[in-house]
Protein backbone atom coordinates (compact mmCIF):
# COMPACT_ATOMS: atom_id res chain seq x y z
CA UNK A 1 0.00 0.00 0.00
CA UNK A 2 0.76 3.55 -0.50
CA UNK A 3 2.08 5.96 1.97
CA UNK A 4 -0.89 8.10 2.57
CA UNK A 5 -1.23 11.65 2.10
CA UNK A 6 -2.90 14.20 3.37
CA UNK A 7 -5.28 15.81 1.40
CA UNK A 8 -5.06 19.31 2.70
CA UNK A 9 -3.74 20.39 6.71
CA UNK A 10 -6.20 19.69 9.19
CA UNK A 11 -8.08 23.24 11.00
CA UNK A 12 -11.54 21.22 11.47
CA UNK A 13 -9.68 18.06 13.94
CA UNK A 14 -12.21 16.11 11.50
CA UNK A 15 -10.19 13.40 10.41
CA UNK A 16 -9.73 13.28 6.23
CA UNK A 17 -8.19 10.60 4.87
CA UNK A 18 -7.31 10.03 1.03
CA UNK A 19 -6.74 5.97 1.63
CA UNK A 20 -6.46 3.79 4.65
CA UNK A 21 -4.56 1.96 6.83
CA UNK A 22 -3.34 -1.87 6.09
CA UNK A 23 -6.59 -3.99 7.57
CA UNK A 24 -6.69 -7.52 9.54
CA UNK A 25 -9.47 -9.60 10.40
CA UNK A 26 -9.68 -10.95 14.00
CA UNK A 27 -12.06 -14.35 14.38
CA UNK A 28 -12.88 -14.59 17.97
CA UNK A 29 -13.04 -18.27 19.02
CA UNK A 30 -14.46 -18.29 22.82
CA UNK A 31 -14.23 -21.67 23.92
CA UNK A 32 -11.39 -23.17 26.63
CA UNK A 33 -11.70 -26.39 28.79
CA UNK A 34 -11.08 -24.51 31.80
CA UNK A 35 -10.66 -21.33 32.53
CA UNK A 36 -7.13 -19.92 33.60
CA UNK A 37 -7.27 -18.19 37.24
CA UNK A 38 -5.52 -15.32 35.65
CA UNK A 39 -7.60 -14.75 32.63
CA UNK A 40 -9.57 -11.43 31.63
CA UNK A 41 -10.12 -12.13 28.04
CA UNK A 42 -13.78 -13.45 26.90
CA UNK A 43 -13.16 -17.07 27.31
CA UNK A 44 -15.73 -19.45 28.61
CA UNK A 45 -15.91 -23.30 29.45
CA UNK A 46 -16.60 -25.40 26.51
CA UNK A 47 -19.60 -27.48 25.94
CA UNK A 48 -18.97 -31.15 25.84
CA UNK A 49 -19.39 -30.70 21.86
CA UNK A 50 -18.82 -27.83 20.19
CA UNK A 51 -21.46 -25.99 18.31
CA UNK A 52 -19.26 -25.80 14.72
CA UNK A 53 -21.61 -25.39 12.10
CA UNK A 54 -24.18 -23.12 14.27
CA UNK A 55 -21.06 -20.89 14.89
CA UNK A 56 -20.03 -21.24 11.39
CA UNK A 57 -23.23 -19.78 10.36
CA UNK A 58 -23.01 -16.74 12.87
CA UNK A 59 -19.93 -15.89 11.75
CA UNK A 60 -20.76 -15.98 8.33
CA UNK A 61 -23.60 -13.71 9.20
CA UNK A 62 -21.25 -11.76 11.23
CA UNK A 63 -18.77 -10.66 8.64
CA UNK A 64 -21.89 -10.00 5.77
CA UNK A 65 -22.75 -7.49 8.31
CA UNK A 66 -19.57 -5.81 8.16
CA UNK A 67 -19.37 -6.01 4.82
CA UNK A 68 -20.30 -1.76 3.48
CA UNK A 69 -17.71 -0.87 6.25
CA UNK A 70 -14.91 -2.49 4.35
CA UNK A 71 -16.08 -2.89 1.43
CA UNK A 72 -12.61 -3.50 -1.75
CA UNK A 73 -10.23 -2.94 0.91
CA UNK A 74 -7.61 -5.78 0.97
CA UNK A 75 -7.02 -7.68 4.35
CA UNK A 76 -3.36 -8.80 5.19
CA UNK A 77 -3.79 -10.94 8.15
CA UNK A 78 -6.23 -13.50 9.85
CA UNK A 79 -5.70 -14.24 13.68
CA UNK A 80 -7.84 -17.15 15.16
CA UNK A 81 -7.90 -16.03 19.24
CA UNK A 82 -9.84 -17.04 22.12
CA UNK A 83 -10.38 -18.94 24.09
CA UNK A 84 -8.62 -22.18 22.87
CA UNK A 85 -8.80 -21.88 18.86
CA UNK A 86 -7.33 -25.62 18.86
CA UNK A 87 -10.56 -26.79 20.22
CA UNK A 88 -12.13 -26.43 17.24
CA UNK A 89 -11.82 -29.13 14.13
CA UNK A 90 -9.07 -28.43 11.28
CA UNK A 91 -12.54 -28.84 9.19
CA UNK A 92 -14.05 -26.13 10.52
CA UNK A 93 -11.17 -23.91 10.40
CA UNK A 94 -11.11 -24.70 6.29
CA UNK A 95 -14.52 -23.62 5.89
CA UNK A 96 -14.23 -20.79 8.00
CA UNK A 97 -10.79 -20.03 6.07
CA UNK A 98 -12.86 -20.43 2.66
CA UNK A 99 -15.40 -18.21 3.57
CA UNK A 100 -13.31 -15.53 4.84
CA UNK A 101 -11.61 -15.69 0.94
CA UNK A 102 -15.24 -15.57 -0.59
CA UNK A 103 -15.91 -12.58 0.95
CA UNK A 104 -13.00 -10.31 1.03
CA UNK A 105 -9.80 -10.30 -0.85
CA UNK A 106 -6.44 -11.78 1.16
CA UNK A 107 -3.15 -10.21 0.03
CA UNK A 108 -0.82 -12.85 -1.40
CA UNK A 109 0.56 -14.80 1.37
CA UNK A 110 -1.55 -13.41 4.01
CA UNK A 111 -0.75 -14.25 7.46
CA UNK A 112 -2.68 -16.69 8.74
CA UNK A 113 -2.26 -17.07 12.76
CA UNK A 114 -4.32 -19.71 15.11
CA UNK A 115 -3.40 -19.73 18.91
CA UNK A 116 -3.15 -23.22 20.09
CA UNK A 117 -2.61 -24.84 23.93
CA UNK A 118 -0.49 -27.67 24.26
CA UNK A 119 -1.94 -31.43 24.62
CA UNK A 120 -2.16 -34.54 22.41
CA UNK A 121 -5.08 -33.69 21.05
CA UNK A 122 -4.61 -30.26 20.02
CA UNK A 123 -0.90 -31.10 18.60
CA UNK A 124 -2.41 -34.03 16.49
CA UNK A 125 -4.22 -31.26 14.95
CA UNK A 126 -1.68 -29.32 13.90
CA UNK A 127 -0.73 -30.62 10.44
CA UNK A 128 -4.61 -30.19 9.46
CA UNK A 129 -4.66 -26.44 10.09
CA UNK A 130 -1.56 -26.33 8.05
CA UNK A 131 -3.34 -28.14 5.28
CA UNK A 132 -6.93 -25.93 6.36
CA UNK A 133 -4.65 -22.50 5.49
CA UNK A 134 -3.09 -21.67 8.88
CA UNK A 135 0.40 -20.69 8.45
CA UNK A 136 0.67 -19.18 11.59
CA UNK A 137 0.79 -21.18 15.37
CA UNK A 138 0.39 -19.76 18.78
CA UNK A 139 1.51 -22.24 21.47
CA UNK A 140 0.14 -21.27 24.96
CA UNK A 141 3.17 -22.69 26.68
CA UNK A 142 3.51 -20.32 29.69
CA UNK A 143 5.86 -21.86 31.14
CA UNK A 144 8.24 -25.27 30.80
CA UNK A 145 7.95 -25.95 34.65
CA UNK A 146 5.15 -28.51 35.88
CA UNK A 147 4.19 -26.79 39.29
CA UNK A 148 4.28 -23.41 38.44
CA UNK A 149 1.77 -24.43 35.43
CA UNK A 150 -0.67 -26.09 37.97
CA UNK A 151 -0.14 -22.91 40.21
CA UNK A 152 -1.42 -20.71 37.12
CA UNK A 153 -4.66 -23.26 36.67
CA UNK A 154 -2.61 -24.71 32.80
CA UNK A 155 -3.61 -28.36 32.27
CA UNK A 156 -1.20 -29.01 30.21
CA UNK A 157 2.46 -30.45 31.13
CA UNK A 158 5.82 -28.80 30.34
CA UNK A 159 6.31 -32.29 28.18
CA UNK A 160 3.31 -31.52 26.55
CA UNK A 161 4.83 -27.95 25.43
CA UNK A 162 7.42 -29.11 24.21
CA UNK A 163 5.77 -31.76 21.91
CA UNK A 164 3.36 -29.05 20.43
CA UNK A 165 6.29 -26.78 20.02
CA UNK A 166 8.15 -29.55 17.90
CA UNK A 167 4.31 -30.67 16.52
CA UNK A 168 3.88 -27.00 14.84
CA UNK A 169 7.10 -26.26 13.72
CA UNK A 170 6.54 -29.81 11.50
CA UNK A 171 2.93 -28.70 10.40
CA UNK A 172 2.81 -24.11 9.93
CA UNK A 173 5.91 -22.23 8.11
CA UNK A 174 6.51 -20.05 11.59
CA UNK A 175 5.50 -20.90 15.10
CA UNK A 176 5.10 -18.33 18.10
CA UNK A 177 5.85 -19.53 21.57
CA UNK A 178 4.25 -17.19 24.50
CA UNK A 179 5.37 -17.25 27.84
CA UNK A 180 4.81 -16.12 31.18
CA UNK A 181 6.70 -14.60 33.69
CA UNK A 182 6.54 -13.54 37.66
CA UNK A 183 4.33 -16.04 38.31
CA UNK A 184 3.34 -17.76 41.83
CA UNK A 185 6.03 -19.67 43.01
CA UNK A 186 8.66 -18.55 40.64
CA UNK A 187 12.00 -18.10 40.81
CA UNK A 188 14.27 -16.00 38.78
CA UNK A 189 16.20 -18.96 37.52
CA UNK A 190 13.39 -20.74 36.66
CA UNK A 191 12.47 -18.49 34.65
CA UNK A 192 15.29 -17.88 32.90
CA UNK A 193 15.70 -21.93 32.22
CA UNK A 194 12.35 -21.35 30.83
CA UNK A 195 13.72 -18.85 28.35
CA UNK A 196 16.63 -21.17 27.57
CA UNK A 197 14.12 -23.70 26.67
CA UNK A 198 12.21 -21.64 24.06
CA UNK A 199 15.36 -20.63 22.70
CA UNK A 200 16.66 -23.49 22.23
CA UNK A 201 13.27 -24.68 20.57
CA UNK A 202 14.50 -22.64 17.30
CA UNK A 203 11.47 -20.84 17.23
CA UNK A 204 11.69 -17.55 15.62
CA UNK A 205 9.14 -15.44 17.90
CA UNK A 206 8.68 -15.62 21.13
CA UNK A 207 5.97 -13.43 23.18
CA UNK A 208 6.77 -12.74 26.64
CA UNK A 209 4.18 -11.32 29.04
CA UNK A 210 4.79 -10.73 32.92
CA UNK A 211 1.90 -11.70 34.84
CA UNK A 212 -1.00 -9.23 35.70
CA UNK A 213 -3.38 -9.72 38.09
CA UNK A 214 -6.73 -8.18 36.53
CA UNK A 215 -9.80 -6.91 37.89
CA UNK A 216 -12.84 -9.77 38.10
CA UNK A 217 -10.84 -12.81 37.49
CA UNK A 218 -10.02 -15.63 40.17
CA UNK A 219 -6.69 -14.57 40.83
CA UNK A 220 -7.91 -10.65 41.64
CA UNK A 221 -10.66 -12.54 44.16
CA UNK A 222 -8.03 -14.79 45.58
CA UNK A 223 -4.13 -12.80 44.76
CA UNK A 224 -1.49 -15.41 44.63
CA UNK A 225 2.06 -14.58 46.14
CA UNK A 226 4.08 -13.54 43.67
CA UNK A 227 7.64 -12.80 42.95
CA UNK A 228 9.18 -9.41 45.07
CA UNK A 229 9.77 -6.75 42.67
CA UNK A 230 13.70 -7.38 43.19
CA UNK A 231 13.26 -10.64 41.57
CA UNK A 232 10.53 -9.18 38.62
CA UNK A 233 13.24 -6.69 37.41
CA UNK A 234 16.15 -9.28 37.73
CA UNK A 235 13.79 -11.52 35.59
CA UNK A 236 13.44 -9.19 32.99
CA UNK A 237 16.71 -8.07 32.37
CA UNK A 238 17.94 -11.54 32.58
CA UNK A 239 15.32 -12.23 29.38
CA UNK A 240 16.56 -9.41 27.49
CA UNK A 241 19.96 -10.24 27.97
CA UNK A 242 19.32 -14.11 27.05
CA UNK A 243 17.12 -13.55 24.18
CA UNK A 244 18.88 -10.86 22.38
CA UNK A 245 22.13 -12.87 23.03
CA UNK A 246 20.63 -15.30 21.41
CA UNK A 247 19.73 -13.25 18.24
CA UNK A 248 16.57 -12.51 18.19
CA UNK A 249 15.08 -8.49 17.99
CA UNK A 250 13.88 -6.86 20.72
CA UNK A 251 11.24 -5.07 18.43
CA UNK A 252 8.12 -4.56 20.81
CA UNK A 253 7.47 -3.94 24.49
CA UNK A 254 6.76 -8.12 25.03
CA UNK A 255 7.83 -9.54 21.47
CA UNK A 256 10.94 -10.39 19.95
CA UNK A 257 11.68 -12.06 16.62
CA UNK A 258 14.90 -13.18 14.38
CA UNK A 259 15.21 -12.02 11.17
CA UNK A 260 12.79 -9.82 11.30
CA UNK A 261 10.02 -12.54 11.47
CA UNK A 262 7.32 -10.24 13.10
CA UNK A 263 4.10 -10.96 13.81
CA UNK A 264 2.11 -9.39 11.26
CA UNK A 265 -1.44 -9.36 12.56
CA UNK A 266 -0.44 -7.99 16.11
CA UNK A 267 2.31 -5.61 14.35
CA UNK A 268 -0.66 -3.96 12.24
CA UNK A 269 -2.54 -3.33 15.73
CA UNK A 270 0.84 -1.52 17.27
CA UNK A 271 1.25 0.87 14.53
CA UNK A 272 -2.35 1.75 14.77
CA UNK A 273 -4.08 -0.15 11.51
CA UNK A 274 -7.46 -0.88 11.07
CA UNK A 275 -8.67 -4.51 12.15
CA UNK A 276 -12.79 -5.69 11.63
CA UNK A 277 -12.61 -8.31 14.85
CA UNK A 278 -15.96 -10.86 14.44
CA UNK A 279 -16.76 -13.36 16.99
CA UNK A 280 -18.09 -13.34 20.42
CA UNK A 281 -16.48 -9.54 22.13
CA UNK A 282 -14.47 -9.23 19.63
CA UNK A 283 -13.19 -5.30 18.69
CA UNK A 284 -13.16 -3.29 15.74
CA UNK A 285 -11.48 -0.38 14.55
CA UNK A 286 -12.31 0.89 11.42
CA UNK A 287 -11.26 3.95 9.57
CA UNK A 288 -13.11 5.88 6.85
CA UNK A 289 -12.53 8.74 5.08
CA UNK A 290 -13.88 11.53 7.39
CA UNK A 291 -13.69 9.38 10.72
CA UNK A 292 -12.62 6.55 12.95
CA UNK A 293 -14.82 3.54 14.05
CA UNK A 294 -14.73 1.30 16.84
CA UNK A 295 -17.41 -1.77 17.30
CA UNK A 296 -17.91 -3.96 20.58
CA UNK A 297 -19.34 -7.41 19.50
CA UNK A 298 -21.49 -8.77 22.22
CA UNK A 299 -19.64 -11.23 24.39
CA UNK A 300 -21.52 -13.86 25.18
CA UNK A 301 -20.73 -16.58 23.28
CA UNK A 302 -24.98 -17.43 23.03
CA UNK A 303 -26.26 -14.24 22.84
CA UNK A 304 -23.89 -13.36 20.25
CA UNK A 305 -24.79 -16.54 18.07
CA UNK A 306 -28.48 -15.67 18.35
CA UNK A 307 -27.93 -11.68 17.08
CA UNK A 308 -25.70 -12.55 14.34
CA UNK A 309 -28.24 -15.09 13.42
CA UNK A 310 -30.99 -12.61 13.31
CA UNK A 311 -28.93 -10.01 11.37
CA UNK A 312 -29.59 -6.62 11.33
CA UNK A 313 -26.27 -5.88 12.88
CA UNK A 314 -27.92 -6.84 16.45
CA UNK A 315 -24.76 -8.96 17.36
CA UNK A 316 -23.04 -5.26 17.97
CA UNK A 317 -22.86 -3.95 21.00
CA UNK A 318 -20.93 -0.84 20.70
CA UNK A 319 -20.31 1.37 17.73
CA UNK A 320 -18.83 4.63 18.55
CA UNK A 321 -16.80 7.40 17.02
CA UNK A 322 -12.89 8.61 18.03
CA UNK A 323 -12.52 11.72 18.68
CA UNK A 324 -9.65 13.70 17.55
CA UNK A 325 -8.93 14.36 20.92
CA UNK A 326 -8.67 10.50 21.78
CA UNK A 327 -6.69 9.74 18.91
CA UNK A 328 -3.24 11.01 19.57
CA UNK A 329 -2.77 8.97 22.95
CA UNK A 330 -4.63 5.58 21.12
CA UNK A 331 -2.17 6.34 18.53
CA UNK A 332 0.64 6.83 20.79
CA UNK A 333 -0.21 4.02 23.04
CA UNK A 334 0.19 1.64 20.24
CA UNK A 335 3.21 2.94 18.38
CA UNK A 336 5.37 3.88 21.18
CA UNK A 337 5.64 0.39 22.27
CA UNK A 338 7.26 -0.77 18.98
CA UNK A 339 11.24 -0.10 19.59
CA UNK A 340 11.99 1.65 16.36
CA UNK A 341 8.24 3.31 16.19
CA UNK A 342 7.03 4.26 13.18
CA UNK A 343 7.40 7.31 10.34
CA UNK A 344 6.66 10.20 11.57
CA UNK A 345 3.54 10.45 8.60
CA UNK A 346 2.41 7.93 10.01
CA UNK A 347 0.32 10.20 12.14
CA UNK A 348 -1.32 11.75 9.67
CA UNK A 349 -1.81 8.76 7.11
CA UNK A 350 -2.70 6.87 9.90
CA UNK A 351 -5.33 8.99 12.13
CA UNK A 352 -6.59 11.64 9.08
CA UNK A 353 -5.11 13.90 11.03
CA UNK A 354 -2.60 17.21 10.44
CA UNK A 355 0.89 16.62 13.12
CA UNK A 356 0.22 19.77 14.37
CA UNK A 357 -2.21 18.50 16.67
CA UNK A 358 0.44 16.77 18.51
CA UNK A 359 3.30 18.72 17.98
CA UNK A 360 3.19 20.16 21.48
CA UNK A 361 3.48 16.92 23.27
CA UNK A 362 5.98 15.65 20.96
CA UNK A 363 8.29 18.32 22.09
CA UNK A 364 7.28 17.97 25.64
CA UNK A 365 8.53 14.34 25.23
CA UNK A 366 11.91 15.16 23.42
CA UNK A 367 13.22 18.10 25.72
CA UNK A 368 12.04 15.47 28.69
CA UNK A 369 14.65 12.87 26.65
CA UNK A 370 11.78 10.50 26.36
CA UNK A 371 11.70 10.68 22.57
CA UNK A 372 14.66 10.71 19.38
CA UNK A 373 14.84 14.40 18.88
CA UNK A 374 14.21 13.06 14.38
CA UNK A 375 12.14 14.88 11.98
CA UNK A 376 10.99 11.13 10.23
CA UNK A 377 10.37 8.91 13.01
CA UNK A 378 8.35 9.41 16.11
CA UNK A 379 10.13 6.42 18.58
CA UNK A 380 10.93 6.54 22.27
CA UNK A 381 14.81 6.87 23.44
CA UNK A 382 16.06 4.37 25.96
CA UNK A 383 14.61 6.13 28.61
CA UNK A 384 11.47 6.85 26.91
CA UNK A 385 10.87 2.60 26.49
CA UNK A 386 11.96 2.50 29.81
CA UNK A 387 9.48 4.78 31.47
CA UNK A 388 7.01 4.22 28.56
CA UNK A 389 4.19 4.66 30.55
CA UNK A 390 5.41 8.46 31.59
CA UNK A 391 5.69 8.72 27.82
CA UNK A 392 2.61 7.31 26.44
CA UNK A 393 0.41 10.07 29.13
CA UNK A 394 2.10 12.97 28.21
CA UNK A 395 -0.66 12.48 24.88
CA UNK A 396 -3.33 12.06 27.86
CA UNK A 397 -6.29 14.49 26.13
CA UNK A 398 -6.70 17.38 28.39
CA UNK A 399 -9.10 17.12 31.09
CA UNK A 400 -12.11 18.73 30.07
CA UNK A 401 -11.29 16.93 26.30
CA UNK A 402 -15.10 14.93 25.07
CA UNK A 403 -14.72 11.40 25.28
CA UNK A 404 -16.22 8.59 22.96
CA UNK A 405 -19.33 6.72 23.87
CA UNK A 406 -17.49 4.70 26.41
CA UNK A 407 -16.36 7.17 28.78
CA UNK A 408 -13.08 6.43 28.51
CA UNK A 409 -9.95 5.30 26.17
CA UNK A 410 -10.49 1.50 25.06
CA UNK A 411 -7.18 -0.82 26.17
CA UNK A 412 -5.97 -1.86 22.86
CA UNK A 413 -4.61 -5.31 23.35
CA UNK A 414 -2.89 -8.38 20.75
CA UNK A 415 -5.87 -9.84 21.17
CA UNK A 416 -8.95 -7.78 20.57
CA UNK A 417 -11.96 -10.22 21.68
Amino acid sequence: MKPIQMLRPQTSQRPRFTSLPPLGLYIHLPWCVRRCPYCDFNAHVAPDVLPEKEFLQALQHDLEAALPDIWGRNVQSVFFGGGTPSLFSADFIHQVLSMVRAYLPLVPMAEVTLEANPGASEAERFKAYGQAGVNRLSIGAQSFNDEVLQRIGRIHTAQEARAAIEAAQQAVERINIDLMVALPGQTVEDCLQGVQTAIATGATHLSIYQLMIEPNTVFAKYPPKLPSDEDSAAMHDGIIEAVTGAGFEHYEVSAFAKAQQYGTHNYNYWSFGDYLGIGPGAHSKISFPDKILRMVRLSNPQSWLQAAQAGQGKQIAQRYGVTAKEVPFEFMLNVLRLREGVPSEYFPTRTGLSSQLISKQVQQAIDKGLLCDRIDRLQATDLGWRFLTDLQTLFLPDENSSTSATGAIPTVRPRTE
